[in-house]
């Protein structure tokens, strides 16, 4: 490697990109100015670099509020709008449903609903969410849209496999769906729970805005029309910093930009931020494929960063469809890295659009989390801060990759 390129030297460009997305930018959702931000400085160090850049616009919700109040009486109970809620002020008779038999059962127009028990168990995927949407879900949206209660209070507790580590979890979180919603602990929803039949009084302060939003892509146009993509996605939740998600992914990405200044003969690479993957809708991801639906063929290989760089343990490559040579390749690098080493198939990112489309995918992650992913309390959190990210690791990750795209292009070469 050459000497510009080193660990340390890395590690400490690492460190100043992460510093920059988590906490001189911080927040940036979807739609905000703060992912504004992130993109414009993810698309200028691009250009330092010497990269082609593409920036593909796209129109976005963005989301704020200012808490929210549920009283019955002279009782109160502690509520937090849920993400992409319409805002409301209502008085109303509070009625109580635990299970879809209950569900079914009706009576609940103009009413607020508490939602709890089984109803209330795992996050319910938005309405329009294409990638997955079990029927259950889709059947419990349906009853609650015909039955068109007036707001809904959702007791639930903590499902880090759907909801990320947030403690009470946002049990709706769809802007495309149109009844105002709260959600409070399981805790607080026993103490409501007796109080069904009574009159409750919710205001919730939330407003829908919109924005602009960006993917952003850096190119290196190679000899062939087929291309390596490598993907990380720059939002990040409302509350939370992103580091680990997914401000070390990006990072990783602009490291390898940097590795990448001069490239062999071969097949392009694009270098791609994707814009909302924790974003309800994932509108930078659905732009993608209604934008690029005649380059898809071209894609031989997608490696996706997510969740990388975690201060404990190493890191870990999943392998999804991969051509022979391909896997050769990966698997030589996994050897011939510190600290890496190849995981179990997971679903939960960015590279299941490409897998779903018979394209062959890498997942790069941090193995801690493969192992803890139904169990950690970090992502979607503030705890998800710059405290837990070893940024050698990051550069670790960049050079390793750099090392697998130059194996993948000589196999390709010959």
């Amino acid at each position: 490697m050459k000497k510009e390129h080193n660990l340390s030297t890395l590690t400490a460009r690492a460190e100043e990109h992460l510093i920059t997305l988590c906490e001189r930018i911080g927040e940036r959702n979807t739609g905000s100015e703060g992912n504004r931000k992130a993109t414009s400085y993810f698309r200028d160090t691009l250009i330092s670099l010497g990269w082609e850049v593409r920036a593909d616009g796209f129109e976005a919700m963005d989301w704020q509020s200012e808490g929210a109040e549920l009283t019955l009486g002279s009782t109160t109970f502690a509520v937090s709008p849920s993400p992409y809620s319409l805002g409301c002020k209502i008085h109303a008779l509070l009625a109580a449903a635990g299970s879809i038999t209950e569900l079914e059962a009706g009576g609940y127009q103009g009413k607020i609903l508490l939602l709890h028990g089984e109803l209330a168990q795992e996050q319910l995927m938005p309405k329009n969410f294409v990638f997955y949407n079990p029927e259950h879900h889709q059947r419990i949206i349906a009853l609650l849209e015909k039955e068109c209660p007036a707001a809904l209070v959702c007791a639930t507790g903590w499902n880090p496999a759907l909801a990320g580590g947030v403690y009470p979890f946002p049990l709706i979180e769809d802007g495309d769906f149109g009844i105002p919603s709260v959600f409070m602990t399981e805790a607080e929803g026993e103490r409501l729970l007796p109080m069904a039949g009574g009159m409750a009084h919710l205001h919730s302060r939330a407003e829908r805005i919109w924005g602009d939003a960006y993917n952003i892509s850096g190119i290196r146009r190679g000899t062939l029309v087929e291309q390596i993509m490598v993907t990380a996605h720059i939002d990040a939740k409302n509350g939370t910093p992103g580091a680990i998600d997914n401000g070390t992914g990006v990072t990783a990405l602009l490291l390898l930009a940097e590795l990448l200044k001069t490239l062999p003969a071969g097949r392009s690479i694009e270098l791609l931020a994707f814009n909302g993957e924790d974003h309800y809708a994932v509108p930078g991801q659905m732009h993608f494929l209604r934008s690029r639906e005649k380059e898809l063929k071209r894609i031989t290989l997608n490696i996706n960063i997510d969740g990388a760089g975690y201060h404990q343990g190493g890191s870990a490559m999943s392998l999804f469809g991969l051509l022979p040579e391909q896997e050769k390749a990966a698997r030589d690098v996994i050897a011939h890295s510190q600290g890496f080493s190849e995981g179990e198939p997971w679903p939960q990112g960015d590279h299941s659009i490409f897998v779903q489309m018979g394209i062959p995918a890498i997942a790069v992650t941090s193995q801690w989390f493969l192992e803890h992913m139904e169990s950690q309390d970090i992502t979607h959190t503030p705890k998800d801060n710059l405290s837990i990210v070893n940024p050698e690791e990051v550069a670790r990750i960049a050079i390793a990759l750099k090392d697998l795209i130059l194996r993948v292009q000589a196999t390709e070469n010959h």
